[in-house]
Formats: structure tokens, sequence, C-alpha cells
């Protein structure tokens, strides 16, 4: 299995697409990390990675599993697109992974850590809006970025 070292640079961006769904390459490096001991402070099946697995009705431990035997992208994606007790249509992923584009922080409590995080990496930052803003700025910032 070829795994990426999450200690030395991020997964992929929220934004990637494989087979038309967002999340999906990001939480295929982190189970490949994950597995091969390299995950660093990367977590698999976070709030984030809940969404794609809402969306196909795949487990968490099912779809690690599967990564498991070492298969790549394509072989994932087909394997996805037979597994999943939820099937969808082409536009239904293309819709879902649009709507994943722009999820915000809605509770106030996640609103307010949010915000905390915003200052942290740069207060000066009016264009973020949601979590992938977030995500893809603080891998950047983490790995010697300046936001």
């Amino acid at each position: 299995m070829n795994a990426p070292n999450l200690t030395q640079r991020p997964p992929r961006s929220p934004r990637v697409r494989l087979g038309g769904y967002t999340i999906l390459p990001r939480l295929l490096d982190k189970a490949r990390a994950v597995i091969a001991g390299t995950a660093g402070e990367y977590k698999y099946n976070n709030p984030n990675d809940g969404h794609f697995f809402r969306f196909t009705g795949i487990t968490p431990d099912a779809l690690l599993a599967q990564v498991n035997t070492g298969s790549g992208d394509w072989d994932m994606l087909l394997w996805v697109n037979e597994y999943a007790p939820l099937k969808h249509t082409t536009l239904e992923i293309e819709q879902w992974s649009n709507w994943t584009e722009t999820v915000a922080f809605h509770d106030l409590e996640m609103r307010e850590w949010f915000t905390d995080q915003i200052k942290r990496l740069n207060p000066a930052r009016e264009d973020l809006r949601g979590t992938f803003d977030y995500l893809d700025l603080d891998d950047y910032v983490s790995f010697g970025g300046i936001a």
C-alpha cells in the first residue's frame, strides 16, 4: 500500500473529487495513513468524514477494511459504488458534493471554535466561510505556509 505520511504533508483537500465525491480522496489518504501508522494529527472518521459515511451508508470500519486490502483510488471508487447501501445518481452525487463545499459550522459552540481557529491562523482573513475553507488553510499553515 502506498500510504501518505501525514506527518510530512497533508491529505488531499476535501474539495478534490473521486467519482464526483468530495471528501473521499482525503478520507482514503487518512485511512491509508492510519493503517500505516503515519496519520500524525489527522483523524479518520471525524465529523467531516461523517458526511460521506452518512451519504453512502458505508461504515467507517468497512471502508477501512477495504483500504487495508491495498486497493488504489480507482478500485476504491468501484467498491464504493458497488457496496454503498445508499445508491445515488451522478446528479445526486454532484449536488451532495456541491453542498459539502458550502457546509459551515451551525451550532454556537462550533461557530465559536471556528472563529477562534481563524483568529489563530490569520485574524485578518474575512474570506473563510466553511469547513473546507478552514481545512485547506489549516493544512497549509500546519506545513509551513503563511495564512
